[in-house]
């Protein structure tokens, strides 16, 4: 394995054991906090909403776009605590991932009974 799926091997047991610790029905700053304190725990590097510009004919625009967790600067996770995930969830993960040039994201929806059923990994 490489160092960038052992960080997303991290990851996912880290969002396992918070979901586990926390169950289904929080908010998503909530499992937010908790996961980017696992990670930093681990000894990695965690952004918590780290804003991410639109380059627009050169031009870098605020457009208010943030990432909940960027993790090592190459992984982003997009948290979600809703009934269930949707098409509308994975264009969002694929624009962030293409602003801040991230090959790997992982989206995650605390708000299930089985936390597997609620992780998508993403690859651009």
């Amino acid at each position: 394995m490489n160092d960038l799926e052992d960080t997303f091997k991290l990851i996912l047991d880290n969002s396992f054991k918070v979901h586990s610790a926390l169950g289904p029905g929080l908010l998503e700053s909530a499992y937010e906090e908790c996961l980017a304190y696992e990670l930093l725990q681990c000894g990695l590097f965690v952004e918590r909403q780290k804003a991410l510009p639109l380059v627009y004919k050169d031009v870098k625009l605020d457009a208010g776009y943030r990432v909940d967790l960027m993790v090592e600067r190459k992984i982003i996770i997009e948290i979600k605590s809703i009934d269930a995930l949707a098409d509308i969830h994975l264009a969002q993960i694929l624009t962030y991932m293409k602003l801040s040039d991230s090959k790997l994201g992982l989206l995650v929806n605390f708000n299930v009974k089985k936390l597997k059923d609620g992780i998508k990994r993403v690859i651009l």
